[in-house]
């Protein structure tokens, strides 16, 4: 591929996605960039402060805890306050709890306070992932969630390299550089971007979507389907950091090893998630669905064969596609199940998935892994896969089609409008003019999108 190809391919990656967007990207990168806490937690309470590694494990599970709870709290108040005063709240007190955490000394302190930065650091994502289901077309979301999701990894790869050298100064100067952090990008959102929540119309159109709650979500049975297989594949890919490192560990590997391993991992996604997202972005989503869950499982379960750290990276690698495959797809999928309306609450019940799963999967590792053994552990991945794979065929068959038009933010649609505008002006001819037809429009908007 020549550079002037990939140049081409860089621009039409990014291209066609609202300014809003960007700048919604821009504090994700930015709030990622300091994801210190979650990153060295275990670490700093064994070897900082000497706690046990049993009173680590609770403060990490109530860390967890406190998103499962956020979760849903969240997402009712991105539906009911917005997205924009939700994501402000979120950041605010993400900053201020993760200063103060750096500060606390009673075990019983420490503690509290870890499940309020994660209820806090929790309760961005539904507010994220519902602005841009606003602002972005539904053509270009699957692009605009890879990319997001690209994002996350670049800022945590980032992030890890730097915190490890500044935890070897000062545990204390990591809490508050996240806070700075963390507060920087609470300005951004709240200089740069504006309220999307989409606004009921007349007393008709309300009238015609019934009031949506909690209990709403919970009866939506492909939706519900949808968020126990996104904790199926949660509680495979989470096996990454909880159960890999514990069989590398009994195996003989040393940490230096995983280390090198799971590198692999964020070196693929941060070069391959946007090429590869070109690649699958207007493919069947049931079939992306099912080769993702397959990959998983059985990437997983080949680490029962991997008997040195190559072996190891190459198992790696198969999991990781899946990684790249999955995550913008289901996302995409969540937003095209979700009522305009409800796209809050709906978010919240998709992140609690994860949330949950990741309290369990430790404890799923742990146990059969001292009871039975690794190669169990790879085995139920594999099955895990196979499960999620068949559910995402049965769920997805017969599946609503996408809507040609969804409302959108005002700025985003007064840009969309801006953007197309001079591309049809210089395709108009006279004659063009005479023969116009409402076609025009849908094909300028494509172009413009570059999809």
């Amino acid at each position: 591929m020549s550079v002037e190809s990939m140049r081409r391919a860089a621009r039409e990656s990014v291209s066609g996605l609202p300014t809003e967007f960007w700048w919604l990207w821009t504090s994700t990168l930015v709030n990622r960039l300091g994801a210190f806490v979650a990153t060295f937690m275990t670490l700093y309470l064994t070897l900082d402060r000497g706690y046990s590694a049993s009173f680590a494990g609770l403060v990490v599970a109530l860390h967890g805890l406190g998103g499962v709870i956020s979760s849903l709290v969240a997402g009712v108040m991105t539906d009911r306050l917005g997205r924009r005063p939700t994501l402000l709240a979120a950041n605010v007190a993400t900053a201020l709890s993760v200063a103060l955490l750096g500060f606390m000394e009673r075990p019983a302190a420490i503690a509290a306070v870890a499940l309020l930065v994660g209820m806090a650091s929790n309760a961005s994502r539904p507010a994220v992932q519902a602005m841009m289901a606003d602002i972005v077309r539904p053509e270009d979301r699957v692009r605009a969630f890879a990319l997001n999701y690209w994002a996350i990894n670049l800022g945590f790869a980032v992030s890890a390299t730097v915190a490890g050298f500044i935890a070897e100064y000062s545990y204390l100067a990591g809490f508050l550089g996240e806070a700075a952090l963390t507060l920087l990008c609470a300005v951004l959102v709240y200089l740069k971007l504006p309220e999307s929540r989409p606004e009921k119309g007349d007393a008709a159109s309300a009238a015609a979507e019934p009031e949506i709650g909690l209990g709403t979500v919970l009866r939506d049975g492909r939706f519900m389907g949808v968020v126990g297989l996104s904790f199926l594949i949660s509680l495979i890919f989470m096996q990454g950091s909880f159960g890999l490192p514990l069989a590398m560990g009994s195996a003989g590997f040393t940490t230096g090893d995983y280390g090198l391993v799971i590198a692999v991992n964020g070196v693929m996604i941060v070069l391959l998630q946007i090429p590869l997202t070109r690649f699958i972005e207007h493919r069947d989503p049931q079939r992306l669905l099912v080769v993702s869950a397959l990959l998983a499982g059985y990437g997983f379960g080949l680490t029962a064969f991997g008997g040195s750290v190559g072996a190891l990276a190459l198992t790696v690698c198969v999991w990781t596609l899946a990684e790249i495959i999955n995550s913008p797809t289901q996302m995409s999928l969540v937003v095209r199940l979700s009522p305009l309306h409800g796209r809050g609450r709906y978010q919240g019940m998709y992140t609690m998935s994860w949330a949950v799963a990741s309290l369990i999967a430790p404890l799923l590792a742990g146990a059969v892994i001292d009871r039975y053994g690794a190669e169990w552990l790879w085995g139920t991945t594999a099955v895990l896969g196979t499960v999620a794979g068949v559910g995402y065929w049965m769920l997805m068959r017969n599946l609503p089609p996408t809507p040609d038009a969804e409302p959108q933010a005002p700025e985003a649609a007064a840009e969309a409008a801006m953007d197309a505008a001079p591309e049809a002006a210089v395709d108009a001819t006279p004659q063009a003019a005479v023969d116009a037809t409402p076609q025009a429009a849908p094909v300028s908007a494509s172009a413009a999108s570059g999809a």
